[in-house]
C-alpha cells in the first residue's frame, strides 16, 4: 500500500478516536440533562427530589444540578437554600467545594452561582441564562444562601432573626453540611474545600475552625483540605486603614481628608467611632466613593433603575449609620456589568424559576432580594480579626490561599496585605508575577502556610472581571500548585 495512503488512513482513524474519546467540554455542554441521560442514574438518596430539570432559559448542559432546602433546625423550622452543580466531567472523582458570599446578608446564589463562578450566568434583564465557559464546576460546587433571611433561606420562628451573627451563621452552616450529606451520601467522604469572598472572609475561616474542632470526633469527620478567599474582610483595624490609604493613593480623597483621618482615627481602639472628627472624615471618604462604584473604581455604575442610582448617591451616609451602630463595615456587592444585581433580582422573582429550583410552588412566591440590608443593623456578633483563626488553621495543615482584585476600594489589596503582615509568616518564595494567556495576571507570594495572589485590573468580585484568570487560579489551588510563573 502506498505510504501516503497509509498515513492518510492513520490520520483519519486518529481523528475519529479523538472525537469519540476526548468528548470536548464545549460540545458536551449543549445538551439539557434529563433523568436517565447517558445511563447516569441517580444514586439512592442522592438528592433525587431536588434534581433541576426544567429551569427556564437554561443553556443545554451535560451535567446534573440540584436545588432546594436543607432544614438545619427541625424545632424552629429553620432551612437554608442551596444550589449544587456536579462537576462537568467525572464528578465522582472530583472534590466538593462550598462557596459562600458575604454581606452579611448577600446571596451566594445571586452572586457566586449566577454572576461569578457558576455554569449559568444571569442574562440581560433577567430574561434567561447564558453559559459560563469559565465555570468553577470543574469540581463539584455547592452554593448556600446563608444565614436565614438571605435569598430563599428562612426560619418559621421569628425570634431566630434576632440572633443572627458570626457564631449563629457558622453553626447553621456546619449543621447544613451534615444534613446535606444525608441527601448526597456519595459526597460524604469527598475531599472538601471552602471558598468565598468579602464578608465570607469571616464566614469561611469560622466554619473551617468549627470543622477542625469537631473533626476530633471521627464519626462526624469532614475531609476539609483548605480554604480559598477573595478580597476578604480579615482584621477590622487593618481593613479600615487599608480602605483609607487606598482611597488616598488612588486620588479618591484629598490630602486634607487623609491627613485628618491619620491624625484623629485610631482604628485599633475598641471604639474608633467615638471621635466625631474621625467619623466626619471617614464620612467624606464614602461620600466621594458614593459617586463611583467603590467595588470597582474604574468601571461605570448602573443607571438602569432609580433605586440603584439612589443607592450609589446615598451609600456614604447609609454606610456610616450602620458602621456607627454595629462597628461593622458596609458590604453591598458590585460587579463588572454594574446592572447584574438587577438582572438577578428579576430572574429569581419569576414564578417559573422559583418552581424549577424548588424554592416555591410557583404560586405562593418568595420575595427574593440580592442582599438583605436589615442584617447590617441587626448583626449581633462579628469577630474583629481572623488572624488567630488563621494561625490555628495553618497549624492544622490546611491549604490557605487568599487573592485580591486590585481595583476594589471596599476591601482593597492594601487591607489584605496589612492584615496578613500581622501573621509574621516566613516567606518561602518571594513576590513575583503570575501569568495567564501570556500576560501578567497579577503577583503572588508564598508564605509558610499561606499563599497570597493579586489580580491585575479586577474589582471586588474577581471572577466577574477576570473569569478565565480566576478559573486558572482556582485550578492551581485545587492541585496545590503555584500559579504559572511563565
Amino acid at each position: 500500500m502506498d505510504i501516503l495512503l497509509k498515513v492518510k488512513i492513520f490520520c483519519s482513524l486518529a481523528l475519529v478516536l479523538v472525537l469519540i474519546c476526548a468528548k470536548p467540554v464545549v460540545s458536551s455542554r449543549h445538551r439539557q440533562y434529563q433523568r436517565g441521560d447517558h445511563g447516569r442514574k441517580l444514586s439512592s438518596g442522592d438528592g433525587n427530589e431536588d434534581l433541576v430539570t426544567n429551569l427556564p432559559g437554561q443553556p443545554r448542559a451535560d451535567f446534573r444540578h440540584f436545588a432546594g432546602y436543607v432544614t438545619v433546625n427541625e424545632t424552629n423550622g429553620r432551612a437554608l437554600f442551596y444550589w449544587f452543580y456536579e462537576a462537568i466531567i467525572n464528578p465522582q472523582e472530583k472534590p466538593l467545594v462550598l462557596w459562600l458570599n458575604g454581606g452579611p446578608g448577600c446571596s451566594s446564589v445571586g452572586y457566586g452561582a449566577t454572576q461569578e463562578i457558576g455554569p449559568f450566568l444571569v442574562d440581560i434583564n433577567g430574561q434567561g441564562l447564558r453559559f459560563n465557559n469559565f465555570s468553577w464546576n470543574k469540581a463539584n460546587v455547592l452554593f448556600v444562601e446563608s444565614p436565614i433571611g438571605v435569598g430563599f433561606s428562612y426560619s418559621n420562628t421569628t425570634s431566630d432573626y434576632e440572633h443572627l451573627g458570626d457564631d449563629f451563621t457558622a453553626n447553621d452552616a456546619y449543621n447544613f453540611l451534615h444534613k446535606w450529606f444525608l441527601k448526597f451520601p456519595s459526597h460524604r467522604t469527598r475531599t472538601f474545600y471552602i471558598a468565598g469572598e468579602s464578608y465570607a472572609g469571616k464566614y469561611v475561616p469560622e466554619l473551617a475552625e468549627l470543622i477542625v474542632d469537631r473533626n476530633k470526633d471521627p464519626s462526624i469527620h469532614i475531609d476539609l483540605k483548605g480554604i480559598l478567599l477573595g478580597n476578604p474582610e480579615t482584621s477590622d483595624a487593618e481593613d479600615w486603614t487599608g480602605i483609607v490609604d487606598y482611597a488616598w493613593s488612588h486620588a479618591v480623597v484629598s490630602d486634607e481628608t487623609y491627613r485628618t483621618i491619620r491624625e484623629s482615627c485610631d482604628f485599633k481602639s475598641s471604639d474608633p467611632w467615638k471621635n466625631q472628627t474621625c467619623c466626619d472624615a471617614v464620612d467624606e471618604v464614602f461620600s466621594q466613593y458614593g459617586k463611583i462604584d467603590i467595588y470597582s473604581i474604574y468601571t461605570s455604575v448602573c443607571f438602569a433603575s432609580t433605586a440603584r442610582s439612589n443607592d450609589q448617591s446615598l451609600r456614604g451616609r447609609r454606610v456610616m449609620k450602620y458602621k456607627r451602630s454595629s462597628k461593622m463595615m458596609p458590604r453591598i456587592m458590585g460587579g463588572y456589568d454594574p446592572c447584574l444585581d438587577d438582572y438577578a433580582t428579576a430572574f429569581y422573582n419569576r414564578p417559573d424559576v422559583q418552581k424549577a429550583l424548588h424554592a416555591s410552588d410557583g404560586h405562593s412566591l418568595k420575595n427574593w432580594s440580592i442582599c438583605n440590608d436589615k442584617m447590617f443593623k441587626d448583626w449581633r456578633d462579628s469577630k474583629p480579626s481572623m488572624i488567630p483563626i488563621y494561625k490555628k488553621l495553618i497549624s492544622a495543615g490546611l491549604r490557605i490561599w487568599i487573592y485580591s482584585g486590585d481595583t476594589d476600594g471596599r476591601v482593597p489589596v492594601l487591607s489584605t496585605r496589612y492584615s496578613l503582615s500581622t501573621l509574621n509568616l516566613r516567606i518561602t518564595k518571594p513576590w513575583r508575577p503570575w501569568y495567564h494567556e501570556n500576560e501578567v495576571s497579577g503577583w503572588f507570594q508564598e508564605y509558610e502556610g499561606l499563599t497570597f495572589a493579586t489580580f491585575r485590573g479586577a474589582g471586588h468580585a474577581v471572577p466577574c472581571f477576570k473569569p478565565s484568570n480566576s478559573l486558572a487560579l482556582f485550578s492551581a489551588f485545587l492541585l496545590g500548585l503555584p500559579p504559572p510563573t511563565k
